[in-house]
C-alpha cells in the first residue's frame, strides 16, 4: 500500500478594495472584500517537502486572488469560479479547491451582515 500524504495551503482573510458588484453604484464606489483560499494535493512522497516545485507556490496563488481582485465582474459567483479554475489550469497537482469570497457591505435595504460565495471543485 502507497503512503500518501495530503498537503492543505490556505490563505486566509486576504482583504482588497474591489468594484465587483450588479448595481452602478457598486462599480462607481466599490467596496471591502475578503478572499480565503484551501488548496489540497497528495504527495506519494514520505519526506518532508522540500523543493518550491513540490508545492503549490502561495505567492502566486495570491497573485492570481490579487488579478482577479482587480477585475471587475458582476457576481461573487463569476470571482470565485475564475479564481478557481486560474489556480486548477496553473497547479496539475492540486486535487481540490475551496475559494470564498466574502463582500463585506452589500447594498441590501437593512442588511447588516456579509455576503459570501464558496467555489468547491475537487478533481
Amino acid at each position: 500500500m502507497k503512503d500518501e500524504q495530503q498537503i492543505t495551503v490556505r490563505l486566509q482573510d486576504l482583504r482588497f478594495f474591489s468594484y465587483h458588484g450588479l448595481y452602478p453604484e457598486e462599480r462607481k464606489n466599490g467596496n471591502e472584500f475578503i478572499a480565503d483560499l484551501a488548496i489540497f494535493f497528495e504527495t506519494g512522497n514520505p519526506h518532508p517537502i522540500t523543493k518550491i516545485e513540490e508545492t503549490v507556490d502561495y505567492a502566486r496563488l495570491f497573485e492570481i486572488v490579487q488579478s482577479e481582485m482587480d477585475n471587475p465582474r458582476d457576481l461573487l459567483e463569476t470571482v470565485a469560479t475564475v479564481i478557481g479554475e486560474r489556480i486548477s489550469e496553473e497547479f496539475s497537482l492540486v486535487n481540490e479547491i475551496v475559494v470564498s469570497v466574502t463582500k463585506l457591505n452589500a447594498p441590501i435595504p437593512g442588511f447588516s451582515g456579509k455576503v459570501s460565495v464558496t467555489y468547491h471543485k475537487k478533481k
